[in-house]
């Protein structure tokens, strides 16, 4: 067996199905939009975002996520508009799930996450950011979602490393471009003075198997090639723990 047919056991947050190639034409579907917010609030160690853990017993069950989920119909204006359609979806959907109300006007939209061509239901995604009041009582609805806490970005990915709380990678590299500012201020500043990044994940694997997620800029991304020198803007999903590598840009 060679080395790029060796299939290490998959992280347990590792979120994709086999790949389907990209030019495989039977592609049941195209991606559900769907919207999430962080919602953050200054405490006196730094920024706390709020996370959710989903129900075991549905999609990515047990693992825990930012208040969000699918636009639906009714989220969208005459206009159509897809990104004030995700405001609203955002909004909507964490009052269903945590009980806050939350004005979509005061959201800022920082990043798109899209996942690979993957042979199960996949969902494109609007990441917005919102402050929300440090002393919000949240109401978590016991059916979708039944824990809920204020999180320290730092702490969140710690616990990750340390196998005690499960995300998906998207949630992954938002915690860790969030652990590198200490006040709400000061990120929604950032957030509001750029546009959104726009990630489209392609997969690859490394010489030992572990699977990547890899983004624009990275030197193996056009070619869903882990394996290409170069630049590196990417997550190895290896069975011992998540590996961040960017050398492409700075948040």
């Amino acid at each position: 067996m060679s080395d790029s047919d060796k299939t290490p056991e998959k992280h347990a947050s590792d979120p994709y199905a086999d790949l389907i190639k990209p030019s495989d034409k039977s592609i049941a579907e195209d991606a559900i939009p769907a919207a999430t917010v962080i919602l953050l609030r200054d405490s006196t160690d730094g920024i706390e975002t709020l996370m959710l853990r989903k129900n075991k017993d549905i999609r990515f069950g047990g693992m825990w996520v930012f208040p969000g989920g699918r636009i639906d119909a009714g989220d969208y204006p005459e206009s159509g508009d897809k990104t004030e359609a995700a405001r609203r979806a955002a909004a909507r959907e964490t009052h269903e799930e945590a009980g806050i109300h939350t004005d979509p006007n005061d959201f800022i939209w920082f990043s798109h996450w899209t996942p690979p061509p993957i042979g199960q239901k996949r969902f494109t995604t609007w990441f917005f950011a919102a402050r929300v009041p440090e002393h919000k009582e949240i109401i978590i609805d016991g059916g979708e979602i039944h824990e809920h806490q204020w999180m320290k970005p730092l702490d969140a990915i710690e616990r990750h490393a340390a196998r005690t709380l499960d995300f998906v990678p998207p949630t992954w590299v938002t915690l860790h471009y969030l652990s590198n500012y200490t006040s709400v201020d000061e990120l929604l500043g950032v957030f509001t003075s750029r546009p959104p990044k726009i990630y489209e994940t392609h997969l690859g694997k490394t010489e030992d198997g572990e699977r990547v997620a890899i983004w624009q800029g990275d030197a193996g991304y056009e070619a869903w090639d882990a394996k290409i020198e170069g630049e590196r803007h990417r997550i190895t999903m290896a069975k011992s723990g998540f590996i961040f590598e960017n050398s492409f840009e700075e948040y």
